[in-house]
């Protein structure tokens, strides 16, 4: 039977090994943004230091069950995915126990498919969300290769420095090593350039370089370098919620435009 690509959530790994790059902000305001346009999202926070869920205003306190208790425990994430302050946009939280994951299913079954059978169990007919966004923690372990055995395809923020272009050449590497290994459907889904400041020559001429190599994988839209998108994580809130107006909120709101504009192109196309 062919898989209904109109109803078929996808899934989004935002990772980048090199940390620093906006990969936190960038699943954050992005998952605001998507949920802004009427998607419904998951923002599943993957990194033990749990910035994404601080971020999106849900305290440690308030965190009864988090992923660990899915990758661990494989608590079905309908019982531990909690909403937020944004309408359309949940949250499945952090555990700074999911540090300790590596030793803890260091014999355990599938321990590299643990977040993608937790997928599988969501509703496949009638699936809750549109867009699953993981942000990966910045380094390659047990938990990064889970979100890459789940993702359909990689979202890479890169910020316009010379040191990110060295993170990106190991990150296709690892992507080109999960797809031989454990997924072979695993695909980049674009590159964002991220921190961009226009009076510095070095963020054009990054800008330059990663399009004339990646072409079309490179998102039109840029992030900006923005002091309201850094202020917004310290009071709990989305920069969109914090400062609407601000060049960074806009430019998530475009690249969420585009990002969704994209995957209704990829999907017309694979239907014909």
């Amino acid at each position: 039977m062919p898989v209904n690509t109109e109803k078929r959530t996808r899934v989004l790994a935002i990772a980048n090994q090199k940390g620093g790059v906006g990969k936190t902000t960038t699943a954050i305001n992005l998952g605001t943004a998507l949920a802004a346009i009427g998607e419904r999202v998951l923002l599943i926070d993957l990194d033990p230091q749990g910035n994404a869920s601080t971020g999106l205003g849900v305290p440690k306190k308030q965190r009864a069950s988090s992923l660990y208790d899915v990758i661990v425990d494989q608590r079905p994430i309908g019982d531990t995915a909690v909403s937020t302050a944004v309408p359309g946009l949940w949250l499945l939280p952090s555990d700074p126990d999911l540090s300790g994951v590596e030793i803890e299913l260091a014999q355990a079954e599938r321990r590299s498919y643990r977040l993608r059978d937790a997928l599988d169990g969501l509703d496949q007919d009638n699936p809750p969300y549109d867009y699953i966004l993981i942000d990966c923690p910045p380094s390659l372990n047990l938990l990064t290769v889970n979100s890459m055995s789940a993702a359909d395809a990689v979202l890479v923020p890169l910020q316009c420095e010379f040191f990110a272009l060295e993170g990106l050449s190991q990150l296709m590497r690892t992507i080109d090593l999960v797809r031989g290994s454990l997924n072979p459907k695993l695909s980049l889904q674009g590159i964002v350039l991220t921190m961009f400041d226009k009076r510095n020559a070095l963020s054009g001429h990054v800008e330059r370089d990663v399009r004339s190599h990646f072409g079309h994988l490179v998102y039109d839209t840029v992030i900006p370098r923005n002091v309201r998108v850094s202020e917004a994580p310290s009071f709990g809130k989305p920069a969109l919620i914090y400062d609407m107006k601000c060049s960074g909120s806009q430019a998530y709101i475009k690249l969420a435009k585009e990002l969704v504009a994209r995957e209704r192109a990829r999907k017309a196309q694979v239907a014909a």
